[in-house]
């Protein structure tokens, strides 16, 4: 009678890096033939935990570089206290615990969530990575899911439809330093929404369905660069990271040509001691060189690739590109093309970034920030200031978001003419840059009107650097009109529910006559005047909002 080892088959789903267009990994997936084995596997964790060893050895048999990732559910790490199956199963196929992320998956109903924390915490300092999977769509608690502290999580496509549940998961990534991935994407749109969501993986039918193979080739369509997004310091280096390929320490040069011989795509290989840990680098092009030269295969074959290679560039997994690239700036020149390794914050390689993608990356986001800039200030457009809005309203913080424009700028243009009037918009362009501080962000969204999203504290003396100013154009007196919202956390839900609170109170400030400042309070009736007719005794603006 035959097992029913014999009656499950195993598919491989390319994961995507969102990023690079590249695969980042491939997750195991077991099809059974007949049966329903998946479901006595949820019951079973004995079961669950064979198969978990038997994808191992399916990947083993397809000869796939690539990092894998394992299903097993959080009941049978639980119940387990690990998964002695799957590491004997990683050790016979030759592979290293950190190329493997365990996924793990609902349900978490009356799974004990002390023995389940210690099972994972076992996994971890052997080397697996945790991903936590079905978020979104399974019963995960919010509270167990940070004290998983998963290298990943994985959501499921639908919570797309829910930004507001995408910014918050985003953030808590961001904090437990995870990535975020979206599994079951199948149309470019929901592709759009997740790098729009700030996900840097992703996998679903729209890359590559599971096949019997590992599919090498995906496809990734065409967006705008997720890193246009990303703060100044740069985007980070974990949108870049390319799985590695790596070899002991004591591999032979013999071992290194074979493997580069037989994956054309592999640029370098790194050779890792017994931890993982990177001790020297082979770049792919030196190396078979060294070794095509006039006796360089008689000479080199059997002696350590290490003599080979050369010491390995490695920055940490929290690095950001620009971080990158000085480590490449202060290198030989000779090594521009060489592999940087990333490692985590135990000296551990966990992929490779190549300069050609960081390079490209932050082209792009440069070309897309200066086609976002107003060409008469060179300020940012609204998109900029919308989207730093909504990421301070998902980081749940207080902020001030202010609207300036010229009173009656028509009059300027009709009297003095659009060249003095060009004028007086890039100086007040320029003394909004110049009195902001802090994590104020200055806009320009077009004509004479200006954005200015600032802290509440901080938005005082610039409105007083700015409208205390003798403004003039063409020898004509010109005065301004200042309108902020104040919006509290949890008062508004997007950039546009911002905006709408702010209009009435443009217009507010626009009835009154010369240099004018009105403030409101999201979710609140009525208006403070600030400066102008009617305005109230000045303090500071600090004391006002939290009095």
């Amino acid at each position: 009678m035959p097992s029913w080892t014999d009656t499950v088959r195993f598919a491989f789903q390319p994961v995507v890096n969102l990023t690079t267009g590249g695969v980042a990994a491939l997750e195991i997936l077991a099809r059974p033939e007949a049966g329903d084995i998946l479901a006595q596997a949820r019951r079973d964790p004995e079961l669950d935990g064979r198969l978990a060893a038997l994808a191992m050895r399916a990947a083993a048999r397809k000869e796939t570089l690539l990092p894998l990732h394992i299903n097993v559910f959080a009941g049978t790490l639980a119940d387990l206290g690990g998964l002695a199956a799957l590491r004997d199963a990683v050790r016979e196929a030759g592979r290293l615990p950190w190329e493997v992320t365990v996924d793990v998956g609902p349900p978490y109903t009356h799974v004990p969530q002390h023995a389940l924390l210690e099972a994972v915490a076992a996994l971890r300092n052997d080397g697996f990575r945790i991903c936590a999977d079905g978020v979104g769509d399974g019963d995960v608690p919010l509270r167990l899911l940070t004290d998983l502290a998963p290298e990943l999580m994985k959501l499921d496509v639908s919570l797309l439809s829910r930004p507001a549940a995408v910014r918050a998961m985003r953030t808590l990534c961001e904090q437990l330093g995870a990535l975020l991935s979206v599994e079951g994407v199948e149309t470019e749109l929901q592709c759009a929404a997740a790098v729009s969501a700030g996900a840097q993986l992703a996998q679903g039918e729209l890359f590559a369905p599971p096949a019997r193979l590992p599919a090498a080739d995906v496809y990734v369509p065409a967006l705008s660069p997720a890193v246009a997004s990303t703060p100044r310091s740069g985007p980070s280096v974990r949108q870049f990271v390319r799985p590695a390929a790596l070899l002991p320490a004591s591999a032979s040069a013999g071992q290194v040509r074979a493997l580069l011989i037989g994956s054309p795509d592999v640029s370098g290989v790194l050779l890792v001691d017994s931890s993982g840990i990177p001790v020297r680098s082979v770049h792919r092009s030196r190396f078979l060189l060294s070794m095509s030269g006039r006796y360089g295969h008689a000479l080199y074959a059997d002696r350590p690739a290490a003599k080979l290679g050369d010491p390995p560039r490695t920055v940490g997994v929290d690095a950001t590109a620009w971080e990158v690239l000085d480590v490449v700036a202060d290198g030989d020149r000779d090594r521009t093309s060489d592999d940087v390794a990333v490692v985590d914050r135990y000296g551990r390689c966990v992929g490779v970034v190549r300069l050609a993608d960081l390079v490209r990356a932050l082209a792009e986001s440069r070309v897309e920030e200066a086609a976002g800039l107003n060409p008469l200030t060179r300020l940012p457009g609204s998109d900029a200031i919308t989207g730093e809005v909504d990421r301070r309203i998902a980081d749940g913080r207080l902020f001030a978001l202010s609207w300036l424009d010229v009173d009656h700028f028509k009059q300027v243009n009709d009297g003095a003419g659009f060249a003095a009037g060009d004028d007086l918009i890039r100086a007040v362009g320029r003394a909004l840059q110049h009195a902001a501080s802090g994590a104020t962000r200055v806009g320009h969204i077009g004509g004479d009107d200006f954005l200015v999203l600032a802290d509440p504290d901080t938005l005082d003396p610039l409105a007083t650097s700015v409208l205390d100013t003798p403004w003039s154009a063409g020898g004509l007196t010109v005065t301004l009109s200042l309108a902020t919202v104040l919006c509290a956390p949890g008062s508004v839900t997007d950039h546009r529910q911002a905006a709408a609170c702010l209009a009435p109170l443009k217009q507010a400030a626009k009835s009154l006559n010369g240099a004018s400042w009105v403030l409101g309070r999201a979710g609140l009736p009525g208006h403070e005047i600030r400066r102008g007719p009617g305005a109230a005794s000045a303090q500071p603006f600090g004391q006002t909002l939290t009095g």
